[in-house]
């Protein structure tokens, strides 16, 4: 299964909302690098729940940048913000609270599935 329309479009994505670092360019990367041709379903749905997360982790820290702060934060505090919601992230995409993976891999399934 060819990702790249999906990973190209996830990208542009954060290149818009000019998110820059290591951590969404290893993710990309990581998604790129897999090749789903053939992949059982357990590998197709982990990567659906790899974007899932990635997706509610960007959504999560866009929400954050909303709430007011009248204290000065130091990096460590930050460093330990972002990896808390990294974490809240890839919870609940483990535990399909979204559904956004669940509908991702129907739909893959449906375009892609050999016949």
């Amino acid at each position: 299964m060819d990702l790249s329309g999906l990973t190209s479009v996830y990208s542009q994505y954060t290149d818009a909302l000019g998110v820059k670092g290591s951590a969404s360019s290893e993710k990309i990367s990581s998604l790129q690098q897999k090749n789903l041709k053939g992949a059982s379903d357990e590998e197709l749905l982990e990567v659906c729940k790899e974007f899932e997360a990635y997706f509610m982790e960007m959504m999560m820290k866009e929400m954050v940048k909303t709430v007011g702060s009248d204290e000065e934060s130091s990096a460590l505090v930050d460093y330990f913000k972002d990896s808390a919601i990294t974490d809240l992230a890839k919870q609940a995409s483990d535990q399909n609270q979204l559904g956004l993976a669940q509908q991702l891999y129907e739909q893959m399934k449906r375009n892609y599935s050999p016949e």
